[in-house]
């Protein structure tokens, strides 16, 4: 029988990846409620809306089609745009609209809803703590903002993308003071998460880690 799996933490820790390759080694849906805020933030953008006006925001939100296909591409309004919500212009956009407690909870009652059927690895910042309090793995994967920096600055150059290292690293540190110190479901531990700092190992073994804390839990017959 399939459940639901929360992995939060910082920007640029991996947990989209890893949620990514977990889903498919497991045979789970990977959500990426990170990327919703990007797109609706992007959305924003495109469409000249205040970032600093809940009620705008909000109708943004209600009047954007928006679809994550299995695969991981993602769609605005039937257009791709999987790597132009990856800049960091996105990135703090979408810091600051999750600020809102209607964006919020406009988002997270869509995820909600989303997992309602469980097989789910579902990765954002409020995952654990909010959206899915009864989830029976939860993962809190972080790293220090040098190696998130460092990942990020390497995923842009690989892209294409121009890219500022030390910009990225001061970036990534305010938007942890964002995420961590916002008013509605600040970036925070969940209690009986399972926390993994990914600084210094790669992504495999981080998997690993994962499944083995998985079998741990199937075999003390907790889930």
């Amino acid at each position: 029988m399939k459940f639901n799996i929360a992995i939060d933490g910082p920007s640029a820790a991996g947990k989209s990846t890893i949620a990514d390759m977990l889903g498919k080694k497991l045979n789970y849906s990977h959500l990426d409620t990170g990327a919703m805020y990007r797109c609706i933030a992007l959305a924003a953008i495109v469409n000249n809306v205040d970032l600093t006006n809940e009620e705008q925001i909000v109708d943004i939100i209600a009047t954007t089609k928006l679809d994550m296909k299995s695969d991981g591409s993602i769609y605005l309004n039937d257009k791709l745009i999987s790597d132009e919500i990856r800049s960091e212009q996105i990135s703090m956009a979408a810091s600051n609209i999750s600020k809102f407690s209607k964006v919020r909870e406009a988002l997270v009652k869509m995820q909600q809803d989303i997992a309602l059927n469980n097989g789910y690895i579902i990765d954002g910042r409020d995952i654990g703590t909010v959206v899915l309090k009864d989830a029976k793995i939860k993962i809190y994967l972080t790293a220090t903002s040098e190696a998130r920096g460092i990942r990020r600055h390497k995923q842009n150059l690989a892209k294409g993308f121009e890219s500022d290292l030390q910009k990225i690293i001061k970036d990534i540190e305010i938007r942890d003071y964002q995420d961590m110190n916002r008013e509605h479901s600040p970036l925070k531990k969940a209690d009986d998460a399972l926390e993994l700092d990914s600084s210094n190992i790669s992504i495999d073994e981080v998997i690993n880690i994962i499944e083995d804390y998985i079998k741990s839990k199937e075999d003390r017959s907790i889930l």
